[in-house]
């Protein structure tokens, strides 16, 4: 039973080792007190020494020896120089009691058995010490518990300011990272699956009616669903390992963010623009060359998309920090919604209908921007529409591709 309590619960190993340290202490007190006590016996023991008798011109008369005799004082056994034997005894001095004095202080147990019960003592008051102790940690014991079985929102108290309490927000940390993670997934899974059943719908459709002989405008539908499917796919596949921290997204190298947005802006002729004293030094990022490009293309298909026809991209530096800012003249976005926009398919009220776009191109964007380092904003344009700022550090950085 108790092997088991002591395997089972950590209050247990540390009040047994705190009582084990106190039966040491008494043993190891007993037996100083012990050895004490027999030197001081052996102090007090009757040994005779040598005395001699001196007359008041100082020759000796007389020799003989003197003991301590045990509760009677000292004893002189002394023989003259005219053959007489004499016997001279000094009583103990009375320890005085009352007021000036003291009386001997005794215990109505041994030494031994009052070192013994103060050990026992110490036992009781440290055990609610330990055991408050330890209470935290079966709290802590518990929620880990729940949150292993599936209670993902599961939490723990966290007071003090020891090493419990340190555990205890980590743990509350790392719980809510992997909730939301989870969660992300769940809902990556959930939109996924309605994204892809529009595409295949109108694919299923566009065979039924198409006949024996399709016309251009089926294959032109057809093929255009599935190329949406196939970006759809790409799409869900780099945002789960964009999600996993631990993917390897590939290899860091310096990466010129002239090139790559000259690149993009003439797949779409949008105006490529650089702030004033900004030169290609200042613009080279440490990153993976196709993440950064793919966020690049991203905003502008998504101003592309929404953007009425102008678009312009604008390269700067500040403050240690390389921007492109993507810049359309469409209905912008409201301010409420200027974060939820970068969310896993979520989309503006009314353009869930409009051709092309699944609702990941943003939220892709932040992924990428966040992995090296960086972020992404949206904000008003002067004139009309909107800006979408990505901040990229100029430093070498270590969570880019790890």
């Amino acid at each position: 039973m108790l092997r088991s309590l002591y395997r089972r619960h950590l209050y247990v190993r540390i009040w047994l080792a705190v009582v084990g340290g106190v039966v040491i202490l008494t043993l190891m007190a007993n037996w100083i007190v012990r050895v004490a006590a027999e030197a001081e016996r052996e102090r007090l023991a009757p040994v005779p020494r040598e005395v001699v008798v001196l007359d008041s011109q100082d020759r000796t008369i007389g020799t003989g020896k003197a003991m301590r005799v045990p509760g009677q004082g000292l004893e002189f056994d002394v023989q003259l120089s005219d053959g007489r034997d004499m016997t001279l005894r000094v009583a103990p001095r009375e320890r005085p009691t009352g007021t000036g004095g003291f009386a001997p202080w005794r215990t109505p147990f041994g030494l031994g058995w009052m070192i013994a019960l103060v050990g026992v003592a110490v036992a009781l008051g440290v055990y609610p010490i330990v055991r408050r102790i330890t209470q935290r940690l079966e709290t802590l014991q518990r929620g880990v518990q729940r949150w292993g079985e599936g209670d993902l929102s599961a939490r723990v108290i966290e007071e003090g300011q020891d090493e419990v309490a340190d555990l205890s927000k980590r743990f509350n940390a790392s719980a809510e990272r992997i909730e939301q993670l989870v969660r992300s997934h769940k809902s990556l899974l959930a939109n996924a699956s309605h994204e892809l059943r529009s595409p295949l719908t109108r694919i299923r459709m566009g065979l039924e009616l198409m006949g024996d002989q399709p016309s251009p405008a089926a294959r032109e539908e057809i093929s255009r669903n599935i190329g949406e499917l196939d970006q759809l796919i790409d799409e869900i596949l780099l945002a789960s390992r964009l999600d996993a921290s631990e993917a390897d997204m590939g290899t860091i190298e310096a990466v010129d963010l002239t090139g790559l947005a000259a690149e993009e802006c003439a797949q779409v002729n949008a105006e490529l623009d650089l702030a004033e004293g900004t030169d290609n030094a200042t613009l080279t990022v440490p990153g993976v060359s196709r993440l950064l490009r793919r966020a690049i293309r991203n905003l502008l298909e998504n101003a592309r998309r929404y953007g009425a026809g102008e678009i312009s991209v604008e390269l700067g530096s500040a403050g240690g920090y390389a921007t492109v800012r993507v810049n359309d003249r469409g209905p912008g976005v409201p301010a409420t919604l200027r974060e939820r926009i970068f969310e896993p398919f979520y989309r503006l009220p009314g353009a869930s209908e409009r051709n092309g776009g699944v609702g990941l191109g943003l939220a892709l964007v932040k992924s990428i921007a966040e992995r090296h380092g960086g972020s992404v904003r949206c904000e008003d344009r002067p004139g009309g529409g909107a800006s979408f700022v990505i901040c990229l550090p100029a430093k070498a950085i270590a969570a880019a591709a790890h």
